[in-house]
């Protein structure tokens, strides 16, 4: 377990402000949320930042529709999105979004280094133009036939069907899918970031991280393929900032929405009235380490393009890039069109956050596997888990303290208690490790030998005679503790049982550091049903909510 305390920028990858949010984001804001906590418990000082990410032609064109300007649409779901993250727990020390004077002043800042660092060219550029609308189509944008294989309604980049890679003007018989005309081809002047000549750089970050392997693996490929330089601006009309000395190129979303975390960083500092800049929190000599948690659809923005541009413009390069896979739900690509689609408030009006952070904690590990969220499964594991094995310790001993005025004895199994602390320390560095299913075995292991020790030791047999009282309030108070520990453990999984708790066991202020003393001669409250089993009509409430999308 780490000694050193330790200084963390964290972030969760930022999502798009054109709609609610849906599974796949909780399952990165939970993971990285269950890191944050954990850090803290251990008594590092973790900045935990997000953002909505707010620029681009999505953006632009869903205001279009919602007949708002694309600032107000963003509002909108900036609210929305901290609405439904403070619902699942997560505790962010800012989230704040992208289209804002920090992040302005931040790109402006990187690019300006990286244009004085001689990392920024000019190229002029062939695309697919949409004279109706007047816009430019990234490849997203235009559909058409596969020049490779013929399949048609393939997007501008590659086909689904034979693989192939290609560039949008090469699709034959193009449509754009704003105007559902075809697109002409337009030459146009762009700004590039030259990222081929920093192949030296990005491959000494990467031997210098503990990336993981498979992303590693993956990185490789990329290079083994051959880096591009790549394009950072687009042409208006756009919603984004303006490259610094045009009047009609923006920086492309995807350069100022991870400096966004930077301009994040510096609001958090601002609000707490922090002395520090962002800029020097996150210089190359800063004693911050930054991790950043991100979904593998998004790794070569993380781990080739922001490295680099970091790196041309003189700040610190992440520490670590935390890469997850994909969600499913009941065995199947998650689709609002196929009917297979849950969004995160959906589920938060039927059940409590607590229940899915566990599940899907006990899914997640350090590889980088797509996570099937089987919601049957979902109801057994933690009617099983949190309900049968854990939440069973406390309601099984605390009938018989009540004979004891509800005070935890002072006599206990301190050998017993202690093979849990030194477990405890095992659990934790699960989690720093990324490694959550593990440590929520173990911690169910534990709760298994508590349910053990209760049956061998019979209290309920014992306490049929006033002889063995002073036994009895031994086992139940031992119980408690083994109990009290598990719930330190569970912290960072099921923060608001937890909570609760420590409510109930009266220890409001009861934190990992204090694991090492045993808690005796102490009152606690009447006991109440502290988790309520999921029921089968919350499944099928879950599963009716799915198809509507």
């Amino acid at each position: 377990m780490t000694k050193k305390k330790k200084e963390l920028i964290v972030t969760s990858a930022l999502p798009y402000a054109n709609g609610p949010l849906h599974f796949g984001h909780l399952l990165e804001h939970v993971q990285t949320d269950i890191w944050v906590r954990s850090q803290r418990i251990l008594g590092n000082r973790c900045i935990y930042l997000c953002a909505s990410d707010a620029h681009g032609t999505p953006i632009m064109m869903k205001a279009d529709q919602e007949n708002i300007s694309p600032e107000k649409l963003v509002d909108k779901y900036m609210k929305e999105h901290k609405k439904t993250l403070k619902a699942f727990q997560i505790d962010h020390d800012c989230y704040y979004q992208t289209h804002s004077d920090e992040n302005k002043k931040y790109s402006e800042l990187i690019y300006n280094n990286a244009l004085k660092n001689g990392y920024i060219s000019k190229k002029k550029i062939k695309q697919l133009f949409d004279q109706e609308k007047n816009l430019f189509l990234a490849d997203r944008y235009v559909q058409g036939d596969c020049p490779r294989c013929n399949a048609p309604n393939q997007y501008g980049d590659n086909c689904d069907t034979c693989g192939a890679k290609y560039e949008a003007t090469e699709l034959k018989n193009p449509i754009s899918i704003f105007s559902k005309k075809s697109p002409i081809i337009k030459e146009s002047e762009h700004i590039f970031f030259n990222l081929t000549s920093l192949e030296n750089e990005i491959k000494t970050w990467i031997d210098e991280s503990s990336l993981q392997e498979s992303v590693i693996n993956k990185l490789k490929e990329w290079f083994k393929d051959g880096l591009k330089d790549w394009d950072i601006s687009r042409d208006a009309p756009y919603f984004g900032f303006k490259i610094p000395g045009f009047e009609d190129k923006y920086f492309y979303v995807w350069l100022d929405a991870p400096i966004g975390y930077i301009g994040t960083l510096e609001k958090f500092l601002k609000d707490s009235k922090d002395k520090a800049s962002a800029q020097e929190l996150w210089s190359e000599n800063s004693n911050f380490e930054i991790y950043h948690f991100i979904g593998k659809d998004i790794l070569n923005f993380h781990a080739l393009f922001w490295p680099a541009l970091l790196h041309a413009a003189e700040f610190k390069k992440p520490s670590n890039v935390f890469v997850h896979g994909f969600l499913t739900l009941n065995g199947k690509k998650m689709s609002k069109s196929k009917g297979n689609f849950l969004l995160a408030d959906q589920y938060s009006e039927i059940l409590k956050s607590d229940f899915l952070r566990y599940y899907l904690a006990s899914k997640l590990t350090n590889k980088i596997n797509d996570i099937d969220l089987d919601l049957k499964d979902f109801q057994k594991k933690v009617n099983t888990d949190l309900v049968g094995k854990f939440i069973n310790i406390a309601s099984r001993v605390q009938k018989f303290l009540k004979s004891n005025n509800n005070k935890i004895g002072t006599d206990l199994e301190e050998s017993l208690i202690e093979e849990f602390r030194k477990e405890a320390e095992f659990i934790f560095n699960d989690y720093v490790n990324l490694d959550y299913s593990n440590a929520c075995k173990r911690i169910m292991k534990l709760a298994d030998s508590a349910n053990q020790y209760i049956d061998q030791n019979q209290p309920w047999v014992l306490a049929k005679e006033k002889i063995n009282h002073k036994k009895v309030i031994k086992i139940s108070s031992t119980g408690m503790n083994l109990f009290r520990i598990l719930n330190i453990c569970l912290e960072p999984l099921i923060p608001e049982t937890t909570s609760k708790i420590n409510l109930y066991l009266n220890l409001a202020e009861d934190s990992f550091e204090k694991i090492s003393s045993s808690v005796k001669n102490h009152e606690i409250q009447s006991f109440k049903p502290l988790i309520e089993r999921i029921e089968d009509e919350d499944i099928e409430n879950l599963i009716e909510a799915s198809k509507g999308g």
